[in-house]
């Protein structure tokens, strides 16, 4: 699917005219949702936020994000470098040896994330306490 012809250059249209652009994120044909799927999953938010803090080794990885399985974080990490977000180095040693790291472009979304988790972690207690209160009234 080829990208949409717009001038972004001219006065940036409202969201209802945004909506009727083919090609971006509210068509359900954008390849923009894929991205947007991939970088908002639960593994690769953490992953994404990990890295911020520099270079890791998978093993490294693994430990640091408690829960994830071998086979979520390899896919994560695949998916996360195919959009160009994380960069995969291997050494040719034995045993093998892959660090992995954040592109440019990887780093600009990470920072993104990075707010949204923060928020997650400052707001959580009010989460909490409303799910609490819907399950106290009944109303779940």
């Amino acid at each position: 699917m080829s990208a949409p012809e717009h001038d972004f250059n001219s006065s940036i249209p409202g969201l209802a005219s945004l909506l009727q652009i083919p090609g971006m994120v509210f068509s359900p044909d954008c390849p923009a949702r894929q991205v947007l799927q991939t970088v908002t999953s639960r593994w690769a938010v953490l992953v994404l936020v990990a890295l911020l803090a520099g270079t890791h080794r998978f093993s490294e990885l693994r430990r640091k994000i408690g829960g994830v399985s071998e086979k979520m974080l390899a896919q994560t990490l695949q998916a996360l470098e195919q959009d160009g977000f994380v960069s995969r180095k291997s050494f040719p040693v034995v045993p093998p040896h892959v660090e992995y790291s954040l592109t440019p472009m990887g780093n600009e979304i990470a920072k993104q994330v990075e707010t949204l988790t923060d928020w997650i972690n400052q707001n959580l207690y009010r989460v909490m306490q409303h799910k609490r209160t819907l399950q106290d009234s009944g109303t779940e």
